[in-house]
């Protein structure tokens, strides 16, 4: 009889912390593997062995379980919080994209500076079914650690966008690429009369600045 209630306490386990996890992700928000977060991959580990060892010990109570999987949740969504209200923070936590093939040409210090070397890049480009750096016109790695390609035959005559301006903040290794500063910047926001802090994205095609402001974005 005994054995048996150990085995259902197992059961019933499992399927609570099957649950509780499932509603844990969907409170921490929608995102596949590849795209999560430094600070959600932690807490994914965190919350799997918490509730791991949770199910193998089952004679001691779930709350201790199921306090710190609460604290690990909260402390992720308030990291999302800030995130979402300071670039500076968002940035360090989760990094920013690396453009590794700029106009056909390979930034390998770039490539130094994210510990990203030939064989990675080589290896992501033949996963796309491209044979030769050549045949690649940008090449940008994503904070998730995925590798964004544009084709030099996708479209010879396209310029692709640029983004100069993220949430209010000049991105100056954007300007650097484009061959501008912040003074050029900032002078063509004058002239339309526009605040830096009120541009939600900018971005830079065919010689042109494309603004999209907050407010306009809320009406």
């Amino acid at each position: 009889m005994g054995d048996i209630m150990q085995y259902l306490t197992v059961f019933f386990r499992s399927i609570f912390f099957y649950c509780l996890i499932a509603i844990v992700y969907r409170l921490m928000g929608k995102r596949e593997i590849g795209e999560l977060s430094i600070m959600d991959f932690i807490v994914s580990i965190f919350i799997a062995e918490i509730a791991a060892i949770s199910i193998e010990n089952y004679k001691k109570s779930m709350f201790i379980s199921i306090i710190p999987i609460g604290v690990l949740v909260f402390l992720q969504l308030l990291v999302s919080i800030i995130s979402l209200k300071s670039n500076k923070i968002r940035n360090a936590i989760d990094g920013t994209p690396s453009v590794i093939i700029n106009r056909g040409k390979v930034n390998f210090k770039e490539m130094l500076k994210q510990r990203y070397n030939l064989d990675d890049l080589l290896t992501q480009l033949r996963a796309r079914s491209i044979k030769s750096i050549e045949e690649v016109d940008y090449a940008i790695l994503e904070t998730s650690g995925k590798l964004s390609v544009f084709k030099k035959e996708d479209d010879k005559n396209r310029v692709y966008p640029l983004p100069v301006i993220l949430e209010g903040v000049a991105q100056e290794d954007v300007l650097l690429q484009i061959g501008k500063d912040k003074i050029w910047l900032n002078n063509i926001l004058r002239e339309q009369k526009k605040e830096l802090s009120n541009i939600f994205y900018g971005f830079y095609q065919e010689k042109k600045l494309f603004l999209i402001e907050r407010d306009k974005l809320t009406k």
